[in-house]
């Protein structure tokens, strides 16, 4: 049985404090292992992470960090027109379709209809936003557009 008072650490765990500025003798002392003079030799020397001395920092001399990021976008769940085609003709698709067809993958996104391929068939579509090239296509094909108030509790 281990009794309280025969506990220690294993050895090598624990190092003896590090004495700096006691003398010449002792290997750190005069400059106390900072060097000779210069910013990081004073006391109170305090440099943020990714200081250059001076010299614009890498960080901000990457292209992916320039630009503007809205963090006001609505973000969509976008499905293209040609792949609305898996549908029977003259059906109506609404958002819960989609989703077991598996054309999209939540419902937390609102969706969003876009122009991109080849409609065949009159359907009759439900869907939170259309681009105006989908909404033609759809039109052209003898189907029609119906838009849906934005999804209660989606993420913007």
């Amino acid at each position: 049985m281990v009794k309280q008072n025969e506990l220690a650490p294993p050895p090598g765990a624990k190092h003896k404090r590090k004495r700096v500025g006691r003398g010449i003798g002792s290997g750190h002392g005069v400059f106390s292992g900072r060097g000779v003079k210069g910013q990081k030799a004073r006391s109170g020397m305090r440099m943020r992470p990714g200081f250059e001395g001076g010299q614009l920092p890498i960080i901000k001399r990457m292209p992916s960090k320039r630009g503007f990021t809205n963090l006001f976008r609505k973000e969509y769940a976008v499905v293209n027109l040609g792949r609305l085609n898996v549908f029977d003709d003259g059906a109506e698709i609404t958002p819960q379709r989609l989703l077991e067809v598996g054309l999209v993958k939540s419902l937390r996104k609102p969706i969003k209809i876009l122009g991109n391929g080849v409609i065949t068939k009159a359907l009759t579509v439900k869907a939170n936003h259309f681009s105006k090239s989908a909404q033609e296509k759809i039109k052209a094909s003898g189907g029609r557009t119906e838009v849906l108030d934005d999804v209660p509790g989606a993420t913007l």
